[in-house]
């Protein structure tokens, strides 16, 4: 396939984009017992969707494996004193310094993915404003500045021997956009995220039943080995209208220790994935601040 950078289709300037709500707090991960105590570019024609046995059997074992629970849509706490949050007031518990966050402006008249008026469950706003930040000390990946990216960049996330059924899997859902950013802290650990936005619901849903991902991590990410449900991961950290699939290599691992994520919200799904190489694990607190933010942007 050749290199080919997916852009969104043009659209009107809007009249007056519409306000970001005001930003306040919201739930902090909950952590396991035992831890610390505080510490477009349009495609083909789509292909109208076929899984509906799978769909059932995969979305029985994600609610077995970690339930659905909305949580609030405020934003905050990257910018809280530590004290400030429970279950997260002891210094030293990992936490990046995120900046503070805040919801992008929308056309006018469009409303937010959770809103009332839109059963759809549609993101207007641009797929590049609902990435993430990076935190403070990063240091950014150029291949995945926070743009738009092509289908090949985004198949480089898989095993080389899988990329070609996921390229095909792409190709027959046809998605409107796909958008990435990464970086890499101090510590050696490298942080990615993907967006990818399809035509419906449907489809986004249907490309997480292709890739097999609900009580397994699904088709291998490019660098794993043994990967399996993150037990520590609580449905109380899932917000609402959003799903997340929550998966950690375990011992004994390769070169590198990667945790990742799927989260269906809407027309677009997101891949979060954090590695580290060496025989140190990726830390876990970071990872499930990274996932929650960016669920959170997209709630």
């Amino acid at each position: 396939m050749s290199e080919q950078t997916v852009t969104p289709e043009a659209t009107g300037t809007p009249a007056m984009p519409e306000a970001p709500p005001p930003v306040n707090v919201f739930a902090p991960p909950v952590l396991p017992p035992g831890a610390p105590e505080a510490p477009e570019a349009p495609g083909a024609s789509p292909k109208p969707p076929r899984r509906v046995l799978r769909a059932v059997a995969r979305w029985t074992a994600a609610a077995l494996a970690f339930g659905v629970l909305g949580t609030g849509t405020a934003f905050g706490i990257a910018s809280l004193e530590r004290t400030d949050v429970p279950g997260l007031a002891t210094e030293g518990d990992g936490r990046w310094d995120y900046p503070e966050l805040s919801l992008p402006a929308l056309p006018a008249g469009s409303p937010r993915p959770s809103g009332s008026g839109n059963p759809a469950e549609i993101h207007h706003a641009d797929l590049r404003d609902l990435l993430l930040p990076a935190p403070a000390g990063a240091v950014p990946d150029k291949k995945l500045p926070g743009g738009w990216i092509s289908t090949e960049t985004f198949l480089d996330a898989y095993r080389q021997q899988d990329r070609q059924s996921v390229s095909q899997l792409i190709e027959d859902a046809a998605p409107r956009h796909i958008a990435a950013r990464g970086w890499t802290m101090p510590d050696g650990t490298t942080s990615r995220i993907y967006l990818v936005r399809f035509n419906s619901t449907a489809f986004a849903s249907g490309m997480i039943d292709d890739l097999n991902v609900g009580s397994s991590a699904g088709t291998p990410l490019d660098r794993t080995d043994t990967t399996e449900i993150d037990g520590s991961w609580s449905s109380q950290n899932d917000f609402e209208n959003t799903s997340s699939f929550v998966f950690a290599e375990q011992a004994p691992f390769g070169a590198e220790h990667v945790r990742q994520a799927y989260t269906l919200a809407g027309d677009t799904i997101a891949l979060v994935v954090h590695e580290r190489s060496g025989k140190r694990e990726t830390e876990r607190v970071p990872f499930q601040q990274t996932l929650i933010l960016q669920n959170q942007l997209l709630a």
